[in-house]
């Protein structure tokens, strides 16, 4: 089982969400089908089929939901010694310098600066120190990020 790394912020996004479905989402459904049931012949009531397959759905979510809840590690301050998940990482590439916040694979936005820690990148990173040199493997070649400040 791996374990999916997860800010505060969005355990408690995940945690309302799934509240919601748990109560709202199963009671608008659970009143879908018996308005459906109501209007006859369930073979062919095609509003009754409907309802069926958006419980399904909805059922299939609640259950992504509990999981990622249940696999999931909350993302603690990192400590700035070597970087870590939570880590916010400063490094050289090249005359470039970039920052970068590591973050578990659901919370990657790498536009924005947040690499996956399962990314070629992010894994090379996990566990570096200031100074030291994380290389990735590229399709044109390796790639060297020189690390300057972990916080």
């Amino acid at each position: 089982m791996t374990t999916n790394y997860i800010s505060q912020e969005r355990q408690r996004e995940i945690t309302e969400e799934l509240q919601r479905l748990k109560t709202e989402g199963r009671r608008g459904i659970a009143e879908r089908l018996k308005q459906s049931k109501e209007l006859g012949d369930l073979s062919e009531n095609s509003d009754y089929q409907e309802a069926r397959e958006e419980q399904a759905r909805l059922e299939t979510r609640i259950g992504e939901l509990e999981e990622t809840l249940k696999t999931s590690s909350i993302i603690r301050k990192a400590d700035g010694a070597s970087v870590r998940v939570g880590s916010r990482v400063r490094v050289k590439k090249g005359s470039e310098t970039i920052e970068y916040v590591i973050v578990g694979s659901s919370e990657a936005d790498p536009a924005n600066g947040f690499i996956s820690n399962d990314s070629p990148v992010g894994r090379e990173l996990i566990g570096k120190n200031v100074g030291e040199e994380a290389v990735v493997k590229a399709p044109k070649g390796e790639i060297r990020y020189s690390v300057l400040a972990i916080e």
